[in-house]
């Protein structure tokens, strides 16, 4: 008999390089696996062929199992199998439920682990040359939840709005109307903004603007979810380094 045993692995934010040493070890030794829609599939070649791979992914909309249900399938496919890895996107700490699986788990006295995983909410602006911190810009960066569990957007955005610390809010795009009166509110109509869909992926896309015409860019660019919303002058330095890169670019021509 295998130990029931349950591994809450993060999958990383889409590009399957990103994924780490200890994510592909907890595959490797799977006995199920339980990904989630945003979790880039290629990840699913590291698990053995004898494993049994099952998706459990929600979207906007449509879920093809509830969170109750695959707390239960954990527990089931652990008593029945071995070694359950629960595949989320990004980092299962951060807006994934890895918490709750966990305890869920713990109630039924399996064995368990976690496997931190690269948010989106850092790696997505990063591949993007946005940095969320910058001496003399920005000394903190909130990370916040468009929708909270009640389909609304978070308060925080509003206390983040007074700040001057980076703004990154994940799973925004349908409040961001209400995202952009917030701003508007406290006067910060021409703050940068930066969303970025399907980040580290070959199909990212990205749209830069400014608070008050933000709404345009989306709609211009045809941006949708999955995606992510930097709101900051940190969104500056993207322009920057793109410029200083094609100044080199232009000198290299002509020398």
């Amino acid at each position: 008999m295998k130990t029931p045993k349950l591994t809450v692995v993060g999958a990383g934010p889409g590009d399957p390089r990103l994924l780490t040493l200890k994510a592909i070890d907890a595959l490797k030794n799977a006995d199920v696996v339980l990904y989630d829609a945003l979790v880039n599939e290629s990840l699913l070649t590291y698990a053995e062929h004898a494993a049994e791979i099952v998706f459990v992914g929600k979207r906007k909309g449509y879920a093809r199992y509830s969170q109750d249900e695959i707390n239960e399938m954990i527990v089931q496919k652990a008593y029945t199998h071995g070694h359950v890895v629960r595949l989320k996107g990004g980092d299962p700490f951060v807006f994934g439920r890895g918490t709750e699986e966990l305890v869920y788990a713990s109630l039924y006295n399996l064995e368990t682990e976690s496997v931190p995983g690269i948010s989106s909410a850092l790696a997505v602006a990063s591949g993007q040359n946005i940095p969320l911190t910058l001496r003399g810009n920005a000394e903190s960066f909130w990370v916040i939840t468009g929708t909270t569990k009640n389909k609304k957007l978070s308060d925080d955005v509003a206390l983040a709005a007074r700040s001057t610390a980076t703004i990154v809010i994940l799973m925004g795009m349908s409040h961001l109307p209400e995202i952009v009166q917030i701003f508007e509110k406290v006067g910060k109509s021409e703050l940068p903004v930066a969303i970025i869909q399907n980040g580290t992926t070959p199909h990212e896309k990205i749209g830069v603007g400014r608070v008050k015409n933000i709404i345009e860019v989306v709609r211009n660019n045809k941006l949708t979810n999955p995606a992510i919303i930097v709101l900051g002058e940190v969104v500056n330095q993207r322009e920057r380094i793109l410029q200083i890169q094609a100044e080199h670019a232009f000198n290299s021509l002509i020398a």
